[in-house]
């Protein structure tokens, strides 16, 4: 790994660090040559800091270390992507990250969904909506529905309308996804299980 820790005068290159799991940012430091040798040598995320003007592991007073995952280097080789495991929160003020955000694993548009959905069978008394009426129906209605969305999705396959393919597709996954909060769980419990078939 070729990195140009002299293109700044400081000798410091900036340090991005990523949640390796749930691929959240957590924060920002910098290293200098030293720092990167010695987070490679101990595992542990090391920077120099600008304010103390020494080599710095996050977590040395807190116990809240970051255990090294990888390390990638961008294509101008002066800005470092490090993807750890943290222990614990990575702000020094006590949030997940230094955004003041959770560090909880995300799947885009699907986890807004999936949130949508929770926030209408929680509030089902307070608004009419096709999810809380569907859920208060039971869970034989709700597994019947997912049966019925699965039989058109494979109507569909067999047929040449992509369009119509893609429909029924988006039905089934947003009828299952509720299927899934009526038996307790959510997408996160089905991703765990694909990644133990995954090993």
């Amino acid at each position: 790994m070729n990195i140009d820790f002299n293109k700044n005068p400081d000798g410091l290159v900036p340090a991005i660090i990523q949640d390796a799991k749930t691929k959240n940012v957590l924060m920002l430091g910098y290293m200098n040559a030293e720092a990167f040798e010695k987070t490679k040598a101990s595992g542990l995320v090391t920077f120099f800091s600008r304010t103390k003007n020494r080599l710095w592991t996050k977590g040395e007073e807190s116990g809240n270390v970051l255990n090294l995952v990888d390390i990638k280097l961008d294509c101008d080789n002066d800005t470092l992507l490090v993807l750890v495991n943290p222990n614990g929160p990575t702000c020094h003020k006590g949030s997940d990250t230094c955004w003041n955000e959770e560090n909880k694993q995300s799947y885009g548009f699907l986890t807004t969904l999936e949130n949508t959905i929770t926030s209408r069978i929680k509030n089902a008394d307070s608004q009419k909506s096709y999810v809380a009426s569907l859920f208060a129906k039971g869970i034989n209605k709700v597994a019947q529905k997912v049966g019925e969305e699965a039989v058109e999705v494979v109507i569909e396959a067999k047929d040449n309308n992509d369009e119509l393919f893609l429909e029924e597709s988006a039905d089934l996954l947003f009828h299952y996804l509720i299927l899934l909060q009526a038996k307790g769980f959510k997408l996160n419990d089905v991703i765990k299980v694909l990644k133990e078939r995954h090993k």
